[in-house]
């Protein structure tokens, strides 16, 4: 629905630069000049050390060291060893080529640093796009928000993601939507956010199908990278809410694999607000095509293969009641409060995964504002 005559608005436009399309990591040498580096750290996963390989290959003389030992959630050790390695290096740029715990690593370094980072991303996990950095230690995963850790530049190439196995690019992808999701109901959402999110949501559902049908379709890898970026760029001025708040608790706390447990999380998120953001689910139902945006997120994540529930990625029932608890006591209050029991109910719906099932009941009563 359009804001109301005489309501403010606030939108807050991130610095940046994208480069997008088939080939864009031929750019690096190029990007990277644009900022004047000269000592180069790369920072990429173990999966496919080809990629950092040739990366460092094409930097040259520029290229100072590689950093390979990337993990989801950042664990504070590893930050650590990242920062010392840039500083050993005299770095004077971070290039993080991979999925987000690449990112991640980059992104505790610049935090310490204020070294800038060009984002080769190679799955769908958005983070490329926002300034929001996570961080484990002592199993409890801290999260922030800093412009220092915004890339500086952005290199989107779909033939990257071409190797992503078809669960792999499920989960990531609906990492990607639970962004967008997100973004549509936070206290700083605005029409613009709004747009971009609802039009990611529809970028994404068709990518994604069409990538499990066919990882090879480089024109449905170009769509859901296209949808990653799209909501990646919503979430970063939209910011994070409750999804978001239980999905890095559980991670931290328990190190759940990060894309796997936003799609079992998300559509009993989205069910718990369905009378506090009426317009928000419309919106998402809209996007997917479907008369309701919770069977419609169900739906999506069973064709695209990210239906392990939270019990299957390791979370038993005392770790739920533990994490409900933990999660209730620091809950954001939009699109309304939760109770500690609420987030129970969500946890246990997700414990079985995105799959067709009675719907949480919630009373009507519950006002969006």
């Amino acid at each position: 629905m359009p804001a109301a005559i005489g309501v403010a608005i606030e939108y807050e436009a991130l610095p940046g630069r994208v480069r997008f399309g088939a080939g864009a990591i031929s750019a690096v040498p190029e990007e990277t000049n644009r900022l004047g580096a000269r000592r180069v750290v790369v920072i990429s996963g173990l999966l496919d050390p080809s990629l950092a390989e040739g990366v460092a290959r094409a930097l040259g003389a520029r290229h100072a060291a590689t950093l390979t030992v990337a993990r989801q959630h950042v664990p504070e050790e590893l930050a650590e060893q990242a920062g010392r390695t840039a500083t050993d290096a005299a770095a004077d740029c971070l290039l993080s080529i991979g999925g987000g715990s690449s990112l991640g690593v980059a992104k505790a370094v610049a935090m310490r640093t204020g070294l800038p980072i060009v984002a080769v991303p190679t799955t769908y996990a958005g983070s490329e796009m926002t300034p929001i950095w996570g961080m484990t230690a002592d199993g409890h995963k801290t999260t922030g928000r800093d412009l220092r850790v915004l890339p500086a530049i952005v290199l989107y190439d779909p033939e990257l993601t071409v190797t992503l196995s078809p669960s792999a690019t499920g989960a990531s992808g609906m990492n990607a939507v639970a962004h967008c999701v997100e973004a549509l109901w936070t206290e700083r959402r605005n029409p613009v956010t709004d747009a971009i999110a609802t039009e990611a949501i529809g970028l994404l559902a068709a990518g994604l199908r069409a990538c499990v049908r066919n990882p090879t379709d480089i024109q449905a890898r170009d769509t859901a990278l296209r949808g990653a970026w799209l909501a990646g760029t919503a979430l970063a001025v939209g910011g994070t809410a409750l999804h978001h708040k239980i999905c890095h608790v559980l991670g931290g706390t328990f190190d759940l694999p990060h894309a796997d447990v936003h799609a079992a999380v998300l559509p009993w998120v989205v069910e718990c607000f369905r009378y506090a953001a009426p317009d928000a689910l419309r919106r998402i139902a809209r996007a997917l095509e479907a008369d309701d945006a919770v069977t419609g997120l169900q739906q999506l994540a069973v064709e695209v293969g990210a239906t392990r529930g939270l019990a299957e990625l390791g979370l038993d029932e005392a770790g739920a009641d533990a994490a409900a608890e933990t999660i209730a006591r620091s809950a954001p209050s939009r699109p309304m409060a939760v109770s500690g029991d609420q987030v129970r109910t969500i946890l246990e719906r997700a414990m079985r995964g995105p799959r067709p099932t009675q719907l949480l009941n919630q009373p009507e009563g519950e006002d969006d504002g």
